[in-house]
């Protein structure tokens, strides 16, 4: 290693097993989630986790909206990543798959949380959130969504870039949307009658475009995102839903927002998409915790 070179951070992407003979077993009451309801890739986790009705099997620990450590993590999770990595060089971030017997990190890596919750811990009476022959149409919504939406609003919305640059991203992000709510004028879900883990991903996206890069957007961009009614339509439908519906943190996601943000506030921040507090818990989110 050169002089100038940084230690990796080390990864923590174990996975659950299907039996006994994997180091990971899916084992009752083993394992912990460690989630920040701010956080889209928590919230999708929340979400998944209440669709597939794991309160009693696998119990989740709330951290706050903020990261509260100087180094953007939270303190809470630094005893849990120094026992799984000592003397860990960057931030204890969240999400965390925690294993409850050994006081380690299982995954950190959203995407192998989610698709173990389904493939590991769903029971046959629950949503099939990951039907047969549908995992490469749901990482394919998965790319829209991260690549077609998010980073171009993202994009689209950032100071201090040329006209033609934000022109292209918001193509980028009209596109996306515009796929979507193709789906969405054919189909109750974006893959077809039944909810699936895309859904979840959308749903959680739109969230995140909606109190989040909106506020970086002109009032005209904003005004034609608004133009796909089958898309937001589906956004409310799914708000309501009870799986979804007590995750939404909104004081959470803007207090993270402008902790974190730097960039300046346009025109598009007055104009509200969808009323998510109409279907937001008065009181905070609620996941149910067990355990101690």
């Amino acid at each position: 290693m050169s002089a100038t070179s940084s230690p990796a951070v080390p990864s923590f992407r174990s996975r659950i097993g299907g039996d006994a003979r994997s180091g990971y077993p899916a084992v009752p009451h083993r394992y912990r989630l460690h989630l920040a309801l701010s956080c889209p890739s928590c919230l999708q986790i929340a979400v998944t986790h209440s669709l597939l009705g794991l309160h009693d099997t696998l119990p989740v620990t709330l951290l706050p909206a903020v990261p509260d450590a100087p180094d953007g993590g939270h303190r809470a999770l630094r005893p849990l990543y120094e026992a799984s990595s000592h003397q860990h060089p960057g931030p204890a971030l969240a999400p965390v798959l925690g294993d409850g017997w050994t006081g380690r990190i299982v995954s950190t890596h959203a995407p192998d949380i989610l698709h173990d919750l389904s493939r590991r811990f769903g029971s046959s009476r629950g949503p099939r959130l990951h039907p047969d022959g549908a995992d490469e149409h749901i990482r394919s919504i998965a790319r829209l969504c991260d690549r077609g939406v998010n980073a171009a609003a993202q994009h689209a919305g950032r100071s201090g870039i040329d006209a033609a640059a934000r022109d292209t991203a918001l193509a980028t992000l009209l596109g996306g949307l515009d796929a979507l709510e193709q789906r969405l004028s054919r189909a109750r879900y974006v893959l077809g009658g039944d909810l699936t883990a895309a859904d979840v991903k959308v749903w959680v996206t739109l969230v995140q475009l909606d109190t989040v890069h909106r506020w970086h957007l002109d009032a005209a961009a904003v005004y034609r995102i608004t133009d796909h009614p089958h898309l937001w339509s589906y956004a409310g439908r799914l708000a309501a839903h009870p799986a979804f519906a007590p995750h939404l943190d909104l004081e959470g996601i803007a207090q993270r927002h402008h902790a974190h943000c730097r960039g300046s506030e346009a025109a598009g921040a007055a104009v509200r998409i969808v009323d998510w507090a109409r279907h937001a818990p008065r009181t905070g989110p609620v996941v149910k915790t067990t355990g101690s």
